[in-house]
């Protein structure tokens, strides 16, 4: 990889960073059951996004980018790490399946597509593990089965994120992956 290549790819990391970190802020938040929260959010179509331009590295930056929001709210800050690794994983597998995916199907949106679908697939995955186990067992102190049975209430809003996330990163990955490609500055 040629050093202009390298320092390209660094600064695409950093503003696909910022990018996650400044839509986290596209936010609605819902209180429910037993003093816990969910939140409609505009950030997982960017963290998709990021897997699917910049390939599995884009994990880094949906990670990062989340976890960095997650600081400068106190109400998130505790768990930064957690989100650097579920956010990470979702951009990684976007990256990871877009790759492939690339190669063998003819239709771009539905590369872009598939991947996307398995990038939220493998975030909620970790998403309600997490609300189950840390949420729930270990800051609650809730029984399994009602830790259980708070899951249930995080899926409107974790349906409603994905479904976004599915709608608008396809698009905007194939309409942004257009004009780089024209402008010579083709990020993957």
């Amino acid at each position: 990889m040629r050093e202009h290549d390298a320092t390209r790819r660094l600064a695409y990391l950093g503003l696909m960073a910022a990018l996650v970190f400044a839509s986290n802020y596209a936010r609605i938040t819902l209180p429910i059951a037993l003093g816990g929260q969910t939140s409609f959010t505009l950030a997982n179509i960017v963290c998709c996004l990021c897997g699917l331009l910049l390939g599995p590295v884009g994990g880094l930056a949906s990670g990062l980018g989340s976890a960095l929001y997650d600081l400068t709210n106190p109400l998130y800050a505790a768990e930064c790490w957690i989100t650097f690794l579920t956010k990470g994983v979702m951009g990684l597998v976007a990256g990871l399946a877009a790759l492939p995916l690339f190669a063998r199907l003819e239709s771009r949106y539905v590369r872009c597509l598939a991947a996307t679908v398995l990038g939220c697939a493998a975030y909620y995955l970790l998403y309600f593990t997490k609300c189950f186990l840390y949420d729930g067992l270990l800051i609650e102190g809730l029984a399994p089965v009602v830790a259980a049975a708070t899951l249930p209430l995080r899926f409107p809003a974790s349906i409603f994120n994905a479904a976004i996330a599915m709608l608008a990163a396809p698009p905007l990955a194939i309409a942004l992956d257009r004009a780089l490609e024209k402008s010579g500055m083709h990020l993957v």
